[in-house]
């Protein structure tokens, strides 16, 4: 997910033709959004792509896939803005304007819960780097790193409760901390010669689990390359401060090239170091221990120092997202209204702390199950999903229905429009297919409390709730899922 916790939904945007004097040049634009989509996943990828048992050939597979299925979604939301300008609560309201209040909650519900798990895994990568200076946090996932976490996590909220949102020269600390350890990374590797050919060469081969079929291999690795991309739906949001609305469309696609290139470059030349069953068994941030194994303790430190100050900034950011979403919901009458209350301060102290309390509850199960930063980043990726999903099925279904909306809006014959729309579907239910039976199991849990709240709201506002068959299929589905990951669950079958 991206780090700035403003930019996680998309805005109106100017009239075509217009200009903003005081908007983002094109050169401006494109660097605004790499800042917003790249987040800390970078610096895990190299071992994260490995642990699945995927060879070389498997990972490049992979983000070939996901490379054409982010593009279909970026340009889905890019045109939702232009196209749909004034549904701007977030992109659960596309679900709702599309396909009713029941799956536009569930959109909603979704996105929160993905936003507070985001930062339970924070948590675990935070401690982790730290433990590269400070032993004693471990795999930053044992005690005193739970201890540790609440300890931020509960100061940033009593900081968005005085009504903080953005300390300082956060943002620029944030962009320095992520950026300049990456690009030395990969300068290093190349301009020091540690690429070695014959290593990628039999990674390409095979990977650190021989036997696994090529399709699960890259199955596998289809929600890593997710997981560093969520927050693309935040960055068409900066289009409304570009100076040339014209550039909005280029300056996207140019900066997604860029983001995909970043992620291209760590993940093969990391392949060119070091051997994929040796990368598994990196302790995360991955990328430190392929810096240390290609230049020495030097590269460790710098990469460590980078995640650290990155996620101190991230988590502050993810604080107010995690609030602020579902205050927003609420005021929109889409979650109940004790979650649009704020304080004197016009902080929304009600959502606060309940997501504070949750994430709580989370980093407790962390401490008392094998689940570690990967574990947590697979939910968070897995329960945005859902509105991934149905975005991309409410544009589909605006290419067909209301062909006559996108002239003079976006550029481009519909026919095109309708494939990003089709294949962003496709890509979605694929990779909710790739989560994998304990993926699709905890979610069916994390999703089932949220029918009780739907329910509570629509009484507060004296509406009727489940009227449509859509609605009451939806439910059946997610009761049911929910009944049978428990029984699975309980019976060993899915181990969490």
């Amino acid at each position: 997910m991206s780090e700035s916790a403003s930019n996680h939904q998309p805005a109106a945007v100017a009239a075509p033709d217009q200009g903003n004097q005081g908007g983002l040049g094109i050169f401006r634009l494109v660097t605004a959004v790499i800042t917003l989509i790249v987040g800390a996943g970078v610096f895990t990828l190299s071992g994260d792509q490995a642990t699945g048992g995927a060879s070389g050939a498997a990972i490049l597979t992979a983000w070939g896939i996901s490379g054409v299925g982010v593009l279909c979604l970026v340009m889905t939301f890019f045109a939702l803005s232009r196209v749909k300008p004034k549904l701007k609560g977030g992109i659960y309201s596309y679900a709702n304007a599309g396909f009713g209040d029941f799956l536009g909650f569930n959109s909603a519900w979704g996105y929160w819960i993905s936003a507070l798990l985001c930062t339970v895994s924070f948590s675990a990568l935070l401690f982790g780097a730290l433990s590269y200076f400070f032993p004693v946090f471990g795999g930053g996932n044992n005690l005193p790193s739970i201890i540790g976490a609440s300890c931020v996590i509960w100061f940033y909220a009593f900081l968005v409760s005085r009504g903080v949102k953005e300390a300082t020269g956060v943002n620029a600390i944030i962009t320095i901390s992520k950026f300049v350890p990456i690009f030395v990374a990969i300068t290093a590797i190349i301009f020091f010669q540690k690429f070695d050919l014959g290593i990628f060469l039999a990674n390409m081969a095979q990977g650190a689990d021989p036997g696994l079929p090529f399709f699960d291999q890259v199955s596998n690795t289809m929600m890593i390359t997710i997981w560093v991309f969520v927050g693309i739906e935040g960055a068409v949001a900066i289009s409304g401060r570009a100076k040339k609305d014209k550039d909005v469309g280029k300056a996207t696609i140019i900066a997604f090239v860029c983001v995909l290139s970043i992620y291209l470059m760590v993940s093969t030349l990391s392949m060119g170091v070091m051997p994929l069953a040796d990368l598994a068994e990196l302790p995360n941030p991955a990328l430190a221990g392929v810096m240390e194994h290609a230049v020495g303790p030097w590269g460790a430190t710098l990469i460590n120092f980078g995640v650290v100050l990155s996620l101190v900034g991230a988590m502050l950011g993810y604080t107010v997202l995690s609030s602020e979403m579902p205050y927003e919901a609420a005021e929109q009458g889409s979650f109940i209204k004790a979650f649009a209350k704020t304080n004197k301060k016009g902080a929304p102290i009600v959502t606060l702390v309940v997501t504070n309390l949750v994430i709580e509850a989370f980093l407790i199960v962390m401490l008392f199950s094998d689940s570690t930063y990967q574990f947590f980043y697979t939910l968070s990726a897995g329960m945005i999903l859902l509105p991934y999903l149905l975005s991309a099925a409410y544009f589909a279904k605006l290419t067909f229905t209301e062909p006559g909306a996108f002239k003079g809006k976006v550029g481009g014959p519909i026919a095109l429009w309708r494939v990003f729309g089709i294949f962003g579907v496709v890509y979605s239910f694929f990779l909710a297919w790739a989560s994998g039976a304990v993926g699709l199991t905890i979610m069916s849990l994390l999703y089932a409390p949220g029918v009780l709240m739907y329910i509570k709201g629509k009484k507060e506002k004296g509406e009727p709730y489940l009227k449509s068959t859509v609605d009451r299929v939806v439910l059946a589905i997610i009761l049911l899922a929910a009944v049978a990951s428990i029984v699975l669950i309980a019976t060993g079958v899915v181990a969490i």
